[in-house]
């Protein structure tokens, strides 16, 4: 069937919306798995649809580039074993809360990360003040809004944690 020149003007009319995707946000989007987690604590349980970085390029990357979280949705980050590892901002363009969880799964500390609109070299990192297993990343102020607390327990298919023993943290 031959392309009639309203097809081809209507075809043309979408390609400004075509090119203005963000296409490494897609492909991210599409490789990552996602994951339903769950926060435990006096506030009920909290649920979370979360993409898993769980290999060092995932981890890398993280959240950089992107526009948009939904107010659900975050990034699960987790390890092998604990870690002492920091986070930065860098290339992150929306303001983030981090909660560092440990073996048991229990928030060991929250703590706030602006976007690093300079260069990589100017970016603080957010150092934990111990080793954790996992951390997640959410928006900016969803901890806080939503009642999560250090000492709250955290839970995802195929963590390990169960969430019983002291959970005598403090932020």
């Amino acid at each position: 069937m031959p392309l009639s020149r309203r097809h081809f003007l209507q075809g043309l009319s979408l390609a400004p919306l075509a090119l203005s995707v963000n296409w490494a946000s897609v492909a991210f989007a599409e490789d990552s798995q996602t994951v339903s987690l769950v926060i435990h604590g006096g506030q009920g349980p909290t649920r979370f649809d979360v993409e898993v970085a769980d290999d060092d390029p995932e981890r890398n990357r993280g959240l950089m580039e992107r526009t948009v979280l939904a107010a659900d949705a975050g990034m699960l980050f987790l390890y092998d074993r604990p870690v002492f590892n920091g986070f930065w901002m860098y290339r992150t363009l929306l303001p983030l809360d981090i909660a560092f969880i440990d073996e048991q799964g229990h928030i060991l500390e929250i703590q706030h990360m602006q976007p690093c609109p300079g260069e990589a070299s100017s970016c603080p990192a957010t150092q934990p003040r111990e080793a954790y297993l996992a951390a997640l990343e959410v928006n900016a102020g969803t901890f806080d809004r939503l009642g999560i607390r250090v000492g709250d327990c955290v839970t995802w298919p195929g963590s390990t944690g169960t969430c019983e023993g002291p959970a005598g943290h403090s932020s």
